[in-house]
């Protein structure tokens, strides 16, 4: 039989993680033949930024996050999504071509906004190979980001996003919820090196409280702010910083001198052996980033305003609901939060919370894929 199909895309960085280590886990558990297929990369041709200044949409999307200019996103966003409708039948036509040549046995779209194309154009060549959308925030952001009306699957990652599916018109048989977000094995596996020694060898106190502060993989200038205001604030604490693919943003942090102890590291694949040796989290409500600050017990302290990614916005809510850190309006005020989050009453709670959230979700997806595959009576061994 024919390969799998894993569709993602580099917006943000988010979605190729959760597609490398969803094939990693399916190969593991099925023996499934994985391809992972870059939608922009196909879809090049169509894009009008590209065209226009050798720059595609999503680089210029990572670059907006890397400079923290966010303030119009949900402006942003419904023009984008104007011109994926504009451009929706050249869209379909090339898919149709790259599954004629593909032949897959099973497609998964870990991509918003493009779903429907990617379902009309699998349709069109082959109606039997079932389509799964599996949804990579804790909700959709309605309508046309995750959840198209279609005779599609969808795998959702909390009771909100599976209410969501459910307000579409897709049966209880279409709809499967896993018990998270998708992270990487890595945080799943036991980390023995010793977190004192590992600390002074970073340059940082081995008792001292420790912050990780993360913004993605193309970080955010508001980290410089953070960092100052712990800097002028009389907390006794440390941060490490993970920076990304921001160089520059890199420099600036470690620039800035002064009593707070600091490592600064650019793009890592550790993030697990950061997180062990820290003691709460400071970001963005991405996900991700939230789900693997959560796998490794630390509380988290986000902000959620008006420059907040749209899709986002309920991450942070959700954060409140399980109780597992902070929510600010502004990291200008991150001094007050830190220090109300390390009150030792306040932490013991959130620690407790954080530790007591069992995402599972990477283990169980290859599961739910085969059950659908086994359920559309696609028949023989995907090698």
């Amino acid at each position: 039989m024919g390969k799998v199909e894993f569709v993602y895309f580099d917006a943000g960085g988010g979605h190729r993680a959760a597609a490398t280590a969803l094939r990693l886990v399916t190969e593991q558990q099925l023996q499934w033949n994985v391809h992972l297929m870059n939608l922009q990369e196909l879809l090049d041709s169509l894009d009008p930024m590209l065209r226009l200044s050798g720059l595609r949409l999503q680089d210029l999307y990572n670059w907006l996050l890397k400079m923290g200019w966010t303030s119009g996103a949900g402006t942003g966003l419904r023009v984008l999504q104007a011109a994926i409708r504009l451009y929706h039948p050249q869209q379909v036509k090339l898919l149709e071509e790259y599954w004629r040549k593909s032949q897959p046995a099973l497609v998964v779209s870990i991509v918003p906004h493009f779903n429907r194309a990617l379902f009309e154009s699998l349709h069109r060549v082959s109606p039997v190979t079932p389509f799964v959308t599996v949804i990579t925030d804790f909700a959709d952001y309605p309508p046309h980001f995750w959840i198209e009306r279609q005779e599609q699957f969808v795998i959702c990652g909390s009771p909100r996003a599976v209410a969501q599916a459910r307000s579409t018109g897709l049966r209880d048989d279409q709809i499967f919820e896993t018990s998270g977000m998708i992270l990487h094995p890595k945080f799943y596996q036991a980390i023995t090196v010793d977190r004192a020694a590992e600390r002074r060898r970073l340059g940082l106190e081995p008792e001292l409280p420790t912050g990780l502060v993360m913004f993605g993989g193309q970080g955010s200038s508001v980290m410089v702010k953070i960092a100052r205001k712990l800097e002028a604030s009389k907390l006794n604490l440390q941060l490490i910083l993970i920076c990304g693919h921001n160089e520059r943003l890199a420099a600036m942090l470690r620039g800035i001198r002064g009593k707070v102890r600091k490592y600064v590291e650019g793009f890592t694949t550790e993030v697990p052996y950061y997180m062990y040796l820290a003691d709460f989290f400071i970001g963005k409500p991405g996900p991700g980033s939230i789900s693997e600050a959560l796998a490794m017990k630390l509380p988290v302290i986000v902000e959620r305003n008006a420059r907040t990614l749209p899709q986002e916005r309920y991450n942070a809510d959700w954060v409140l609901e399980k109780q597992v850190g902070l929510v600010m309006r502004d990291f200008g005020r991150i001094t007050p939060s830190v220090e109300d989050l390390l009150d030792p009453s306040s932490f013991a709670r959130y620690r407790a919370n954080a530790a007591a959230v069992n995402n599972r979700a990477v283990f169980e997806i290859p599961g739910i894929l085969n059950e659908i595959l086994n359920k559309t009576h696609v028949v023989g061994r995907i090698i």
